[in-house]
């Protein structure tokens, strides 16, 4: 059913996902093509982006949710927003198809470029009960979401009598030794600390992490003995690493197999299964009529034009997770293309808004080529590791390290406003620790308005019921002494 939205009538500039490459292409030609007589239009299934590297501290009570997403409608004024998915590309007639939410239809939007910056989704692989059991960390949803579970398992386990109810509610699993998977754990670890330092009832020695991963190190992008200091990190802190391990089977009990040879290495049963294991390209590439590599991800030039087999296809741009850029220093992934991170796409998103401008006027474009700055993580409050690259590679182990990934990722969230607003976050939380109060029944809010709405159910009526034998003996020597009397 067609929708009824009526669209500004200018030449079009059709920017396909509002993450880090959406966000800031729209940013930097909204002005632009405004004064050139068009307009910047911004699709996305969500209102706002979200800053992923902040969601573990959000997971953890370290920042506030609504401080790590930005706004597009505040930030994008210049721009076009619509709240949908564009679900067909018809590059050759310059037409995207939008669905909007909540069954209001499709949307037909004409363009002139088109830029495809959908980024990707948690990538999973088909082992039983994953789908039922597990949850991710790469949406806000889910970092609220893991934050209240772990504090509403622990105060269940609290009051649990059920000796193995209780373990299972302690019991945590993180599936993916990368940096999402890393600093969940730690950051989750903490809250767990925390939340079992105010309940009484609970022991921390009963609490379990457990962190699970498939090679045979953590943790790629830092050095192999930085990799190891965070292993003995996390296992200092009681955290059980398993490495060269994999999940088999999530159904009933968690079955792990360790590899290569997938001998059963441990079966236990958890509440909380947290997967955290990569990351894959959109999927709704696929419904475009544009060429894809081996990996789903959309064939760019250097400049970040889309070219396929038959050369570049004109007006047509893609950068960030979505897109296969190749990495001219020689250091990215194995295909040489460069590591699908917020790093690369902020600066990605950048060259592409220049590119797409200059192009526009024929002007000379310049290709994409970013030496990686390093990789900074945060393990909780004085924690880290980092691995900078400037003057040569520095390692940072600790609190240093700790203080590098605040700086560096307090920089880097778009927008002035949002910096403020976490840095304050975090100045609170030195002060006042982790806030550990849950926010419950956010998957059903209306429950307690229509248990009130709805009258009580009438009690129902006491059926009449014989006299005791006792009062009917008692009746009938009555009535007997009555009949003599007369």
């Amino acid at each position: 059913m067609p929708s009824s939205l009526q669209l500004v009538d200018r030449p079009r500039v059709l920017v396909v996902g509002g993450g880090y490459v959406g966000l800031y292409v729209a940013l930097n030609l909204q002005k632009k093509i405004a004064k050139a007589g068009g307009i910047v239009t911004v699709v996305d299934p969500l209102p706002y982006m979200t800053y992923q590297p902040f969601l573990p501290e959000v997971a953890g009570g370290n920042i506030e949710p609504r401080h790590a997403v930005v706004s597009l409608r505040e930030h994008l004024k210049g721009s076009e927003i619509i709240q949908g998915s564009v679900t067909a590309v018809d590059h050759a007639n310059r037409k995207a198809v939008v669905t909007l939410p909540g069954g209001q239809g499709t949307l037909e939007v004409p363009y002139m470029d088109v830029v495809l910056a959908a980024g990707a989704i948690t990538r999973t692989f088909p082992i039983p009960g994953l789908a039922e059991k597990g949850i991710g960390n790469k949406t806000i949803e889910e970092a609220v979401a893991l934050r209240n579970q772990v504090i509403e398992r622990i105060e269940f386990a609290s009051t649990a009598s059920d000796p193995a109810a209780r373990r299972r509610a302690l019991t945590f699993v993180v599936v993916g030794g990368g940096f999402a998977g890393i600093e969940t754990i730690a950051e989750l670890e903490d809250l767990a600390r925390e939340a079992v330092r105010n309940n009484g009832r609970v022991s921390q020695d009963e609490v379990r992490f457990v962190l699970v991963e498939a090679m045979g190190r953590i943790m790629p992008e830092v050095t192999a003995e930085q990799a190891e200091w965070v292993v003995e990190h996390l296992r200092g802190r009681g955290v059980e690493v398993l490495l060269n391990t994999s999940l088999a089977s999530a159904e009933g009990p968690l079955k792990l197999i360790s590899l290569p040879d997938k001998s059963p290495a441990d079966e236990f049963e958890a509440d909380t299964l947290i997967w955290t294991a990569g990351v894959q390209a959109n999927p709704m590439v696929r419904s475009t009529d544009f060429p894809l590599e081996p990996r789903g991800r959309v064939r760019v030039l250097p400049d970040l034009r889309i070219a396929g087999d038959e050369g570049i296809i004109e007006n047509a741009w893609a950068a960030g997770d979505i897109a296969a850029v190749p990495d001219l220093t020689g250091k990215g992934l194995p295909d040489g293309t460069c590591v699908p991170n917020a790093q690369h796409a902020l600066r990605q998103a950048k060259v592409l808004a220049k590119n797409l401008w200059a192009n526009r006027w024929d002007k000379p474009m310049a290709d994409y080529k970013h030496k990686n700055l390093g990789a900074v993580a945060g393990f909780g409050p004085w924690k880290g590791v980092a691995n900078i690259n400037l003057l040569g590679r520095i390692g940072l182990k600790g609190p240093l390290a700790w203080l590098a990934h605040r700086g560096y990722h307090g920089m880097a969230i778009p927008t002035f406003e949002r910096k403020f607003r976490v840095v304050l976050d975090w100045f609170s939380s030195l002060f006042s620790g982790r806030d550990t109060t849950p926010l419950q029944g956010l998957e059903a809010p209306r429950a307690a308005f229509e248990a009130a709405a709805r009258p009580a159910p009438k009690p129902a009526a006491a059926p009449a019921s014989a006299p005791a034998p006792e009062a009917a003996t008692a009746a009938g020597e009555k009535e007997k002494v009555g009949a003599e009397a007369k």
